[in-house]
């Protein structure tokens, strides 16, 4: 009896996985043949067409400004990745290391700060960049993302610095390094995970985040890949939805590809049994 529960429990959890499969593969499946469907729009579109063309993502190049979204979109990623990793990692390891007053108040206050959603500031957001004179600048939307970023991933850094010995660090202070280079050639380095995890989480972001960049972004010279491929379908007029899937098509392959070439950094900690002998 004991043998035909676990049994049927195995099965469901297959069955589970499948359906978050199907449910999964089958809108992307959909996408790739609509942009590679003849035509403009969806009614005669079909997942496998019977004529595919590329016609559309010549059309995506050549005819509309999707080089410079990408260019511009790409850019606010990378100063992101760069600016929110230096940023959590410098704060994770002051919380991880250093013992200071408010420093409990301070780690729940960055657990509170998790639970409200963005657009809830997104109104005090607006008048600081205008004050700042911010406003429809890439700066201030790094700068947004950035501390944006602060709040989720100092606890899964902290987390794993908890992780890493202590005593691997008082070796290095005994034989003279400061916190500051215990930081870049101990805890860094043995870090690679969670500090892959931040980074892509922060490059990532500015290619899937439509509300901000529409709120502080207005010039059409500035727009990002989701302002532009928006544009594409938001009015009667201007509905290519065959060229749009084929630019979503094109956002998704760099991030398959960053999840797939830093899939073992997220996989495998590299701490294991670095503090044995």
């Amino acid at each position: 009896m004991s043998k035909l529960l676990n049994n049927l429990v195995v099965i469901g959890i297959y069955m589970v996985f499948a359906v978050l499969l199907i449910t999964t593969i089958y809108p992307l499946i959909w996408v790739v043949g609509t942009s590679l469907n003849p035509g403009n729009t969806l009614m005669v579109s079909t997942m496998f067409p019977d004529q595919p063309t590329i016609a559309h993502y010549v059309d995506l190049i050549r005819n509309t400004d999707f080089v410079l979204w990408f260019t511009n979109t790409i850019t606010i990623a990378i100063a992101n990745a760069v600016l929110s990793t230096a940023l959590v990692a410098a704060t994770a390891y002051a919380f991880s290391r250093f013992r200071f007053k408010g420093r409990q108040q301070g780690l729940m206050t960055l657990l509170i700060l998790q639970m409200f959603p963005g657009f809830l500031s997104i109104m005090a957001i607006f008048v600081l960049l205008l004050q700042t004179k911010l406003l429809d600048t890439h700066l201030g939307l790094i700068l947004i993302y950035a501390g944006g970023s602060i709040s989720m991933g100092t606890w899964v850094m902290k987390g794993h610095f908890d992780t890493i010995p202590k005593s691997l660090e008082e070796a290095a202070y005994i034989d003279g390094a400061s916190h500051t280079e215990t930081l870049f050639k101990i805890i860094l380095p043995l870090s690679l995970p969670a500090i892959t995890f931040v980074a892509l989480n922060s490059f990532i972001t500015p290619f899937m985040d439509f509300i901000l960049p529409q709120i502080v972004l207005r010039s059409s010279e500035k727009m990002t890949l989701a302002q532009g491929l928006y544009n594409m379908v938001a009015n009667e007029t201007n509905s290519s939805f065959t060229t749009f899937a084929a630019g979503a098509v094109l956002v998704a392959l760099p991030i398959t590809f960053l999840y797939m070439y830093f899939q073992k950094y997220l996989i495998h900690g590299i701490t294991a049994g670095a503090d044995k002998g």
